[in-house]
């Protein structure tokens, strides 16, 4: 018996039901945005085209999440919470408690994927064929799901299963820029004052790896093409880490209990698969496109593929000291 409510297990997707809590809803319309009403605001993305996996397209408006009122209604405080941060600038995102900001993130992620696999279950409808859904990402969605979970019930993580990196950024004014990459659940924000990197799946393995280039970066303010392949890193280093992370749910009188399981296995096979340059290079080329980098120019030296974070001696480049062909701030 699943001690807490698991929607893959009988895969309910449908708007009858909230996605979070699993209580039946008194009406269709109990739902709330998978983009917070005040981000869509700020940035006037209300009506701008979401592309969905399936090649259909929706806007940010329509991504919907059917949702109990009284489970919307600790969204609404999460909300409130982080727009007070967001909008006070890079100090206060980072002062901000490290599974508040997880939460208000993965309701995003996960609220696109409750609306991929609504797409996909439309789909197969249409077409007679069986839903080919994969068991991986099942076991992704279904921990991330329960990870969500410890805004409506007393979860206490015992380590923390994702990786979070907060870094002050010299943005232009009304950038927004947020990606994710549903397949290896990791997320970026790059907004105001600050950048955000959101590993959400990986027991914090991504940040040791990148250790050597966020410790230094932390106390300085970094140029956007800086924050930019920073991004890169980490959705490279994502796809390469060759685990399945796996926890131990413990109930307790009190609260819930969630423990990360080791990542070693049996093999002892390397946590992350050889990182190749020339594919570093190509998802680098594509985080730099504002600033019109090809990958020729990234790897012309692939022992030393170009960085503007650490320099050949592995130190800090000030972002002052950036000057880029077009000028752009991007």
């Amino acid at each position: 018996m699943d001690i807490l409510y698991n929607p893959f297990k009988d895969f309910r997707f449908d708007n009858d039901t909230c996605f979070l809590s699993g209580q039946p809803l008194i009406s269709t319309e109990d739902r709330i945005q998978v983009f917070p009403e005040w981000l869509m605001r700020k940035f006037g993305i209300e009506e701008k085209p979401f592309k969905l996996l399936d090649g259909s397209l929706s806007t940010y408006k329509q991504l919907r999440l059917p949702c109990a009122v009284d489970v919307a209604a600790r969204f609404s405080e999460l909300d409130k919470c982080i727009e007070n941060a967001f909008e006070n600038g890079h100090d206060a995102v980072k002062g901000l408690d490290h599974t508040t900001l997880f939460q208000w993130v993965a309701r995003i992620v996960y609220g696109v994927v409750f609306n991929e696999v609504q797409a996909g279950i439309r789909q197969q409808a249409l077409s007679g064929e069986a839903m080919n859904f994969s068991q991986v990402l099942v076991h992704k969605f279904k921990n991330l799901h329960l990870m969500l979970q410890s805004l409506i019930e007393p979860i206490q993580f015992e380590g923390m299963p994702f990786t979070m990196v907060v870094v002050e950024v010299d943005n232009p004014a009304d950038t927004f820029n947020y990606r994710d990459e549903i397949n290896t659940l990791v997320y970026s924000l790059r907004m105001n004052d600050f950048g955000l990197i959101v590993c959400l799946q990986d027991n914090g393995a991504n940040g040791a790896y990148h250790e050597a280039f966020v410790k230094p970066l932390k106390a300085q303010r970094l140029h956007p093409i800086q924050f930019e392949e920073l991004c890169a890193r980490f959705f490279y280093s994502a796809y390469l880490f060759n685990r399945l992370p796996t926890y131990a749910v413990m109930p307790t009188a009190e609260r819930i209990f969630v423990e990360p399981m080791p990542l070693m296995d049996m093999s002892m096979k390397p946590i992350f698969d050889q990182w190749q340059v020339k594919t570093y290079g190509q998802v680098l080329e594509n985080f730099w496109k504002p600033w019109g980098y090809t990958l020729f120019e990234i790897i012309k030296d692939p022992e030393n593929p170009m960085s503007f974070l650490l320099d050949r001696e592995g130190a800090p480049i000030d972002a002052l000291d950036i000057a880029l062909p077009n000028g752009g701030n991007g």
